[in-house]
C-alpha cells in the first residue's frame, strides 16, 4: 500500500482492531507511542480504551504536546469512544488530573450510555458514510452534550450527537472497528488523502 501512513495511538486500548480496519479500508498504518513515530505519521487514530488512563500514559511518554501541536497544525485525526473524549475541548465531567489533546469545539460527557453491563450494539445512520447505516459497538460510549458553529454532526443516536467532524477531525462515541463494517475508517481515509 502507498500513500499517507495513518498511525494508531498505541498507548492503550483497541490498536490491533483499528490496524486491521484501516488496512481494510486500504490505507496505510502503524502504531504510534513516541514523539518520533508520531512525526513519521500524516495522520492519526485515536482508539477506545479508558480516556483517563489515555491521557496520563500520553503526558508519562511525553506525547500530550506533540499531540496537540500536531493536531492544532491540521493532521487529520479520528477518535473512537475515548478517544472522542481525547478530541473534545471540554469534558463535562472530568476524572481529576484529566486533560484533552483538543482539537474538536465540542463538550462531551463521559460514560453517557450507561456502566460496561450496559454496553449494546446499534444501527447508526451517519452522514458521508454511503450504503445505509453503520454497526456502532458503544461500550461505556459519552456522547457530545453540544457543539460549535464549524462542528458538522454526522450522526445521532436515541437523541443525542454521537458522531461529528470538525475539519480534519472526525470522532465517533462508537466502534466501528469491532464490527467488520470499515465505511467510516474509509471516510477517514478518504479525509486523509484529500488532506495530501
Amino acid at each position: 500500500m502507498s500513500g499517507p501512513l495513518i498511525g494508531v495511538l498505541a498507548l492503550q486500548g483497541d490498536v490491533r482492531e483499528h490496524l486491521a480496519a484501516l488496512a481494510a479500508a486500504d490505507a496505510a498504518a502503524g502504531p504510534v507511542r513516541r514523539p518520533e513515530e508520531l512525526a513519521r505519521v500524516d495522520a492519526l487514530v485515536v482508539p477506545g480504551g479508558e480516556s483517563t488512563t489515555m491521557s496520563k500514559l500520553a503526558t508519562l511518554f511525553g506525547m500530550l504536546e506533540p499531540l496537540r501541536e500536531r493536531v492544532r497544525a491540521g493532521m487529520p485525526v479520528y477518535g473512537t469512544c475515548a478517544g472522542l473524549i481525547l478530541l473534545a475541548d471540554k469534558i463535562l465531567d472530568p476524572r481529576s488530573g484529566q486533560e484533552t489533546i483538543g482539537g474538536i469545539d465540542m463538550i462531551v460527557r463521559r460514560n453517557a450510555f450507561g456502566r460496561q453491563n450496559e454496553s449494546f450494539e446499534a444501527s447508526v445512520a451517519m452522514a458521508g458514510v454511503d450504503g445505509g447505516p453503520v454497526d456502532g459497538v458503544f461500550i461505556r460510549a459519552p456522547w457530545v452534550e453540544s457543539v460549535g458553529a464549524t462542528v458538522e454532526v454526522l450522526a445521532e443516536y436515541d437523541g443525542h450527537v454521537v458522531a461529528v467532524r470538525q475539519g480534519n477531525a472526525l470522532a465517533t462515541s462508537f466502534h466501528p472497528e469491532l464490527t467488520g463494517d470499515h465505511r467510516v475508517h474509509g471516510l477517514f481515509a478518504e479525509m486523509v488523502r484529500a488532506a495530501g
